[in-house]
């Protein structure tokens, strides 16, 4: 019998959480830039007992991510895809937050869409920050979302100086992240597979923390007092979200997003209107 693939690009602290709850009885190919780092991930879900393995890849590269993607397909049944590999706007300038966070999604979808196994499923990790409005016509928006991964760098609406900082930049490729689920939904489907994203909100990560640490985080700390939950999440919040999407439970659930942020947005587009 073909294994059980279950490939988690990003070896953070959400990308280690989703592995943990979703790896038993699996195979787990972990997968990182940091080759370091996703070995050092690696060890230590394989003396916890998983079936792990490690891959770099840049997710910024088609040809990268494609190679990840028939490494994955030659373990066996890719049935579970996580792809939680990003940076947010304290690491990185513009145009690495756009290589990454909008073109690593879109060679992601387009990659594992080729490979994912009959009843398979995958989720991409967005943001609360695609919720929020980037300014951009929708049509740009859409025709991002569409646009073939081979021609997506090239775009002109892409082009580094349309950008006024990391910020916008990273909330520009969440919500185009959002669309291109929608988009990756239809092929997903037609291998008899879905795709989904998670948005979430402030993470207890240390991402989540580097931001709380920068010049926005009493912004931020003050989103979370007034929230719903009243907390900054956990990586195992968002794991379990993932447990539940690519899960049997989720079957009917496709090209849609789930805001795990403890009701930030909610907060802010009612009192914001």
């Amino acid at each position: 019998m073909p294994e059980d693939v279950l490939v988690v690009t990003g070896v953070g602290g959400m990308g280690i959480a989703v592995a943990r709850r979703l790896g038993p009885g699996r195979r787990v190919l972990l997968a990182d830039v940091d080759a370091s780092a996703v070995e050092s991930a690696t060890n230590r879900l394989l003396d916890e007992g998983y079936d792990a393995m490690s891959a770099e890849v840049d997710v910024s590269s088609q040809a990268s991510v494609g190679a990840l993607a028939e490494r994955a397909a030659a373990l066996g049944d890719v049935r579970t895809v996580v792809h939680t590999a990003g940076l947010s706007p304290v690491q990185a300038p513009v145009r690495a937050i756009l290589d990454v966070d909008l073109l690593g999604v879109a060679y992601a979808l387009d990659g594992f869409g080729a490979v994912i196994a009959p009843g398979g499923s995958g989720v991409v990790i967005a943001s609360m920050a695609g919720h929020s409005n980037p300014g951009v016509p929708a049509a740009d928006l859409r025709a991002l979302a569409t646009m073939p991964a081979a021609e997506l760098a090239a775009s002109p609406l892409l082009e580094e100086g349309s950008f006024a900082g990391p910020g916008v930049a990273y909330a520009f490729a969440k919500c185009v992240n959002l669309m291109q689920v929608q988009a990756a939904s239809e092929a997903w489907g037609r291998r008899g597979a879905r795709i989904n994203s998670i948005s979430p909100g402030i993470i207890a990560t240390p991402m989540g923390k580097s931001e709380l640490d920068s010049e926005h985080g009493a912004r931020m700390r003050d989103a979370v007092a007034v929230s719903n939950a009243g907390r900054v999440g956990t990586a195992a919040d968002v794991a379990e979200v993932a447990a539940f999407l690519t899960g049997s439970s989720a079957g009917f659930i496709s090209g849609t997003d789930l805001l795990v942020d403890g009701g930030v947005t909610a907060v802010q587009h009612t009192r914001t209107g």
